[in-house]
């Protein structure tokens, strides 16, 4: 059984999008959206992001709910390789 400091750790862990804010709100007095999105910059093969687009467009598909889907998968085969 885990003690109380340790479960206290665990739930810090997992949560520190839900403690940004409170931080937040303690450091301006107001509440801050829990989750936002973020502009990134990274360098792809033009070809392949051509191509990409061009899927994306002819299907109806949010191309970055798709990047979204594709990391999080990839992070939950991650999860799942550290906890064997």
């Amino acid at each position: 059984m885990q003690s109380f400091y340790e479960k206290a750790k665990e739930v810090i862990a997992k949560n520190q999008d839900v403690l940004a804010v409170f931080e937040e709100l303690d450091r301006t007095g107001k509440f801050r959206k829990r989750i936002y999105k973020v502009k990134v910059s990274f360098t792809l093969d033009e070809e392949l992001f051509n191509k990409f687009r061009n899927y994306c467009k002819q299907n109806g598909i949010n191309m970055s709910g798709r990047m979204e889907s594709y990391i999080k998968k990839e992070l939950s085969k991650f999860k799942h390789q550290k906890e064997a």
